[in-house]
């Protein structure tokens, strides 16, 4: 089972633990309503916590694997894009997870693009809401 088929059972699973198993101590998240990425495992996990709770009837639909050049030190490495489509503050949302791995297969960047508009402006509220209230970030933060 590659490392793209494990992170796509435990997000599936709401398993915190086996994300936690899957990425780099220093992994990065690139969120479609942040420029400034989230950065280390202890941040990252903290918001796919917030992810999981505000995510509903999140399932993805398929996966692509290939090569990609990565935005933390533009080396090519091993990557998969996962589509998938879920609701959040009443919107419908279409997007894709694009992972790139390190050499030992552990996911060192991680990328969401999500569509429309409205769905990118409703699920930043309500992870920004979920941020705050679990105290991963202070409530004046606007980014």
């Amino acid at each position: 089972m590659t490392t793209a088929d494990r992170f796509r059972a435990a997000v599936h699973r709401r398993d915190l633990a086996a994300l936690d198993d899957l990425f780099t101590e220093n992994i990065r998240f690139y969120s479609p309503v942040k420029f400034t990425p989230f950065e280390g495992k202890p941040m990252v996990l903290g918001l796919f916590g917030v992810l999981l709770r505000t995510f509903e009837d999140f399932r993805y639909l398929g996966q692509y694997t290939g090569t990609a050049q990565t935005g933390a030190d533009n080396t090519s490495a091993a990557s998969a894009v996962l589509l998938f489509r879920a609701r959040a503050g009443g919107k419908d949302i279409h997007g894709i997870d694009l992972l790139h791995f390190d050499d030992d297969g552990r996911i060192k960047e991680f990328t969401v693009m999500v569509r429309p508009r409205s769905a990118v402006d409703a699920l930043g509220e309500a992870v920004l809401a979920g941020l705050v209230a679990d105290g991963l970030v202070p409530a004046s933060t606007g980014e």
